[in-house]
């Protein structure tokens, strides 16, 4: 279901990720798309500008005040038809006024997760590569959904990189 899978938790020197109590913590890759306005574009998710992002590689991402990035987790998932996750910040991001927001990872879907982190504060904020970003809380069914993400042939299904908006 996780690849790579790190089946306790690394936490010397890291912000921790692993297998946790009753979830997982995901980490971050090296990529990043920093959002900026420098064309002064209107953010509209029917007609997103991709022009509002700068590309970025490095093992720490400087997110502007008030702004935010998107980033592709390390992991891989391909979630089950009778399991459905939750993917919530860690703590030690959030007590900085990182916000890390994902939506669930429906039945069925499979791929690379786009994480958008939002830096609430006034000042620039450092996001690690390679270590713990976020937690996704695993829910299994008692039995499986009608219809999952892939049978919806869902818009999001099997990412590969960072996916920007899309109607």
């Amino acid at each position: 279901m996780i690849e790579p899978f790190v089946d306790g938790q690394v936490r010397e020197g890291v912000i921790s990720y692993g297998l946790s109590s009753y979830g997982y913590d995901v980490r971050v890759t090296d990529h990043f798309k920093i959002f900026t306005n420098v064309h002064s574009a209107v953010v509209d998710p029917k007609h997103f500008d991709p022009q509002s992002f700068v590309d970025f590689h490095g093992d720490i991402c400087v997110i502007p005040p008030n702004s935010f990035v998107l980033a592709q987790t390390v992991e891989y998932f391909r979630i089950p038809r009778d399991v459905i996750t939750i993917c919530l910040g860690k703590s030690t991001y959030a007590r900085c006024g990182l916000i890390v927001n994902v939506t669930p990872f429906e039945p069925e879907w499979e791929g690379y997760v786009t994480l958008e982190i939002s830096n609430t504060t006034p000042l620039p904020a450092r996001v690690y590569a390679n270590e713990g970003i976020a937690q996704v809380v695993f829910f299994h069914a008692d039995e499986a959904c009608e219809v999952s993400y892939a049978d919806r042939n869902g818009k999001y299904q099997k990412q590969q990189s960072i996916v920007l908006p899309r109607i």
